[in-house]
């Protein structure tokens, strides 16, 4: 018998129960040919929210290296029925601003930065109504105080943004610009945590002044490349790669549109990369593993830097963190886009990530508590 984290495994046949001990619980799981470890409670519990919320995507659950569950519900592509898998490569909104932050760690890594090098050192745009102490670190964290481009309280529906700049005229980074860089600051600078996509957007351009190359270029060159995420990209809305699902707005009255107007035609450093359940599993274990970056900036990324407006939340470079007990509950990820919507985690206690991917607006938050609930209880 080979013991696997937390699971024995007596081999891969088909059918075999599997004892799963996790203190005092035990549970029975299957093994099925092909090595996929089928956890009964969660595909039940799953099933059911499926049928109530009608989630459209591929969920991914994984201890270690071992498959417990993977599932895919709905479609890719509705008009044609093309069914979601878990090949399917899905937006993920604001969920790849760990992309970035692992990018500036790997710069200061090299020695090209540091995490207190000041915005006003590392590029060259100007902000007139900036604080001049901004610093890398303030970027990172959400504390920098700068304006966004898309406030809630002043704009209801994310829609609007696209009114007076087409959505499809924003495929670079330099492109938001002017939407906040004459803006004056929102905060003063390290006063709060006040969750930014502008300031990623900034952290970005700093990443193609630094390495001279296009930020997505980057990302797939030092990040996707190592951590062997082959079907990942920053695909434009307008030349979808095949495997790609289309983002889906659906309306009360059993209407529904796609979300190609809602959103920038190409994603950039604050979100909208498009990854499978997979390839973002192998993100977490490239990440964890040190093959990204150090064990020094790995830590440092992973850093509980600042509490968020949760009870127990705090945020790392790029990274959620909740904290149980003064101990970390988990790490995770998540984006929220008219048509996406996406939550990943690492649960350290257990070795578990867990990868919820969703091609329609609400749904992957349910899923994400309903599986957390059986690895947590």
């Amino acid at each position: 018998m080979e013991l696997i984290g937390a699971i024995a495994v007596q081999g891969v046949v088909d059918a075999t129960d599997l004892i799963f001990i996790k203190g005092s619980l035990v549970e029975k799981r299957k093994v099925y040919e092909g090595g996929i470890i089928l956890n009964n409670t969660i595909i039940n519990r799953i099933n059911h929210i499926q049928e109530k919320d009608k989630f459209s995507g591929s969920i991914l659950v994984k201890v270690n290296n071992d498959i417990l569950t993977e599932l895919s519900y709905g479609y890719a592509n509705r008009s044609e029925q093309i069914k979601n898998s878990t090949y399917t490569r899905y937006g993920i909104a604001s969920g790849c601003k760990l992309f970035t932050s692992i990018a500036i760690c790997q710069l200061v890594e090299d020695g090209k930065l540091t995490f207190e090098t000041k915005l006003e050192d590392c590029l060259d745009v100007s902000f007139p109504h900036f604080d001049k102490d901004i610093t890398i670190h303030h970027l990172l964290t959400h504390t920098a105080g700068v304006p966004d481009y898309f406030e809630e309280e002043v704009m209801g529906d994310f829609e609007e943004l696209w009114v007076k700049k087409p959505m499809y005229l924003m495929r670079n980074l330099k492109d938001f610009l002017p939407l906040f860089q004459n803006q004056p600051m929102k905060f003063k600078v390290g006063e709060s945590f006040h969750y930014n996509n502008a300031g990623y957007i900034i952290l970005g351009l700093i990443i193609e002044q630094v390495s001279q190359l296009e930020f997505s270029e980057y990302i797939e060159e030092n990040i996707f490349k190592k951590s062997d995420m082959t079907s990942s990209g920053y695909f434009e809305f307008d030349s979808l790669p095949k495997r790609t699902a289309l983002g889906y707005i659906d309306h009360p009255n059993g209407e529904w549109k796609t979300n190609i107007y809602s959103l920038p035609v190409k994603g950039g450093s604050d979100g909208g990369a498009f990854v499978t359940v997979y390839d973002m599993a192998n993100l977490w274990d490239s990440l964890l593993h040190n093959q990204l970056l150090n064990d020094e900036h790995t830590n440092k990324l992973l850093t509980p830097y600042v509490r968020t407006n949760d009870k127990n939340g705090f945020y790392g470079y790029g990274v959620w963190i909740e904290k149980k007990d003064d101990e970390i509950l988990k790490f995770y990820i998540m984006g929220y886009d008219p048509g996406v919507s996406f939550h990943s985690a690492f649960y350290p206690k257990t070795s578990t990530k867990t990868v919820i991917c969703s091609n329609k607006s609400q749904g992957a938050f349910n899923v994400m508590k309903e599986i957390e609930g059986l690895i947590c209880n």
